[in-house]
């Protein structure tokens, strides 16, 4: 990179939501785990990232610094040493034909999750290669861009071993445009309209009082101030796609989405009728946070073409939250499939409501107007006041490779938050796995836990039949 490239996107201001993710309260790093069919060759890899568009994207090649005015600013630098962001894990563990590579690499990423930080000195990523596991894990830091800005970044630099000039394409959203909205009565575009300002504004109340002091009782599952230094645990669950889209289609205009809000309000019944027998009120609310994307779903190509332009529309932290509650039911005497309706009707009213955008602005406005620090205190508290967190990324329907070696899975998670449970799916080549990242003082067993959402599908699947 040469010095007029480094002038052009030196000293760029960070977003307020960047800013979020800055402070040590909420300081967030996404780990996103790559296994890889054949024995990892360094050489090759570093030769992939040398020429890949990720290495050449602005925010892979700037630091962090403070500004005149002591403001963080990104600052594009002229050389990217890889030696410093590739990690090497030795083949320090034996890997007898029984050990069970996965509870290793959970192992890793958990410790991960609350006891390394990403230096300064360098640009905010780092890709761990863990030798004896074949597998690789990018770290790298929030405020760089959300999962849905790395994904497509992802899967435009690492193309398919076989076809490297073609681009792999993402999963759909599963947005369709409205074609009927034209032939709709006045009444029924009228009712639609009402039904948004009236679910807005009871969800933007509702989300207000959660920054203050309304909280979700306490269960099996809840964490609270201080949690996210708590040493966790990681446990995976294992989703097909064929399954997740057999089981929409028993429920009219359900989506994917709507299945997985399903599959864990099942799972999380399931598991705290283990935890505590008749412990606990038939509908009792448990309250999530939801990660959603509030950019316009694009093509891969598109989200390549916007990328390698600088173009803002589709980089950064473009994502808001939401409040998702659950019930709890006891698992014996309810029909699978009510999940995926109770779920569906919640997400309904979600998506007809302006809720995410609402709190993505509140978030905005709270970090330019009152300060990182002040505004920090409020959403913290209202990641305090709920029980668990929940996203899901869509990934590549094709297969990715890094320096011509095939990627088996691909797995997504985050730093520790004060929240005791946090959920993380991606989809990618026919599969689903989702990452449960857990406070492990409070959910011991979360190999347990990932077991009651894969037999929630399955349940759901069968009844589906």
């Amino acid at each position: 990179m040469g010095s007029s490239a480094a002038d052009k996107f030196s000293d760029e201001p960070i977003t307020p939501i960047g800013g979020f993710f800055l402070q040590p309260e909420m300081e967030q790093i996404i780990h996103c785990t790559m296994g890889f069919k054949n024995p990892i060759d360094i050489a090759a890899i570093k030769s992939h990232l040398k020429t890949s568009l990720l290495l050449s994207h602005p925010r892979f090649s700037s630091l962090m610094v403070r500004g005149p005015r002591g403001l963080k600013q990104w600052h594009r630098t002229s050389h990217v040493d890889l030696d410093r962001h590739i990690i090497v894990v030795p083949n320090t563990i034996t890997t007898a034909s029984n050990f069970d590579h996965e509870a290793a690499v959970n192992t890793y990423l958990a410790d991960l999750s609350t006891s390394s930080d990403l230096s300064a000195e360098k640009p905010l990523w780092e890709f761990h290669l863990l030798m004896a596991h074949n597998c690789g894990v990018f770290r790298i830091h929030h405020a760089l861009g959300d999962g849905t800005s790395l994904m497509s970044l992802f899967s435009a630099s690492f193309r398919g071993a076989e076809e490297e000039e073609k681009l792999p394409a993402l999963g759909s959203a599963g947005k369709k445009r409205n074609r009927v909205n034209g032939e709709k009565g006045w009444w029924v575009l009228l009712i639609g309209f009402v039904g948004m300002v009236w679910f807005s504004l009871i969800f933007a109340v509702q989300f207000v009082l959660r920054c203050l002091w309304d909280c979700d009782r306490k269960t099996e599952i809840s964490g609270g101030d201080g949690v996210e230094l708590w040493p966790r645990k990681l446990a995976t669950a294992r989703f097909k796609l064929q399954d997740m889209k057999l089981v929409k289609k028993a429920v009219p205009n359900a989506t994917i989405n709507d299945v997985l809000v399903g599959v864990v309000s099942a799972g999380l019944s399931r598991y705290l009728d283990h935890r505590t027998p008749n412990g606990l009120p038939e509908g009792l609310r448990i309250t999530g946070m939801v990660m959603v994307n509030l950019r316009e779903q694009l093509r891969l190509q598109e989200q390549s073409d916007l990328m390698k332009s600088n173009s803002g529309s589709s980089w950064g932290n473009k994502f808001s939250t939401f409040l998702l509650p659950i019930y709890y039911k006891k698992s014996s005497g309810t029909e699978p499939l009510e999940y995926l309706r109770r779920a569906k009707v919640i997400m309904d009213r979600k998506k007809q409501s302006l809720e995410a955008l609402w709190s993505y602005k509140i978030g905005c406005f709270l970090m330019t107007y009152l300060g990182a620090e002040i505004a920090t205190r409020i959403l913290y508290r209202a990641v305090c006041n709920t029980s668990f967190a929940i996203s899901n990324i869509l990934g590549p329907q094709e297969e990715i490779a890094v320096g011509g070696n095939p990627v088996t899975y691909l797995r997504v998670n985050a730093s520790s938050v004060p929240q005791a449970l946090l959920m993380h799916m991606v989809s990618y080549v026919e599969r689903a796995d989702m990452q449960i990242l857990v406070a492990k003082e409070i959910i011991p067993d979360p190999e347990f836990l990932a077991t009651c959402f894969e037999e929630a599908l399955l349940d759901m699947k069968e009844a589906a039949h």
